[in-house]
């Protein structure tokens, strides 16, 4: 049994998808309207809100190879993207579909800043003393957290057929 319910349409799943890119986009707008490139502003004692820019893929890997690694990670990231629709929408888990979702609105939001930006821009950095944690932006939240959330679902797996038989009779 799906704890989001049994009805939860590929359409309404998409569209979770482009609101959390759309978010993640304002976000990202708002960081580079009201801070120049480079700028922290200490928020508490572990946070700042920074702007800097992300040439390369995860915790910067590749950003400074040159310019090929743009175009190879928005190829990526289509091919991703478009694997990720086609599972929301012939998904019966409803709850790797939201996973998905999740995980589709933030690889959008990325996709977004590489086409249109060359970089993508990330604006959280929590540390603790002198170490940083590699600043990271709202599309990586909701990735993560789809991630987790599949990870989760695969390993709890479908607890409601347990008392099957293993021929498949009850």
């Amino acid at each position: 049994m799906s704890i989001f319910g049994k009805h939860l349409s590929p359409y309404a799943l998409l569209s979770i998808s482009g609101l959390l890119a759309a978010s993640d986009q304002a976000v990202k707008w708002l960081v580079q309207q009201s801070m120049a490139y480079g700028e922290s502003i200490s928020v508490t004692s572990f946070f700042n809100w920074v702007h800097v820019w992300n040439t390369g893929a995860a915790f910067s890997l590749f950003a400074n190879d040159g310019s090929w690694q743009r175009y190879f990670l928005i190829g990526i990231a289509v091919v991703v993207s478009i694997v990720l629709i086609v599972l929301i929408c012939t998904n019966c888990n409803k709850e790797e579909a939201i996973a998905y979702s999740l995980i589709l609105g933030g690889a959008t939001g990325n996709l977004i800043d590489r086409i249109f930006r060359g970089y993508v821009v990330d604006s959280f950095d929590f540390y603790w003393r002198s170490w940083h944690w590699p600043a990271f932006n709202l599309a990586d939240v909701v990735i993560v957290l789809g991630a987790l959330l599949f990870i989760s679902v695969s390993l709890l797996g479908d607890k409601t057929n347990n008392n099957a038989e293993p021929d498949g009779s009850n």
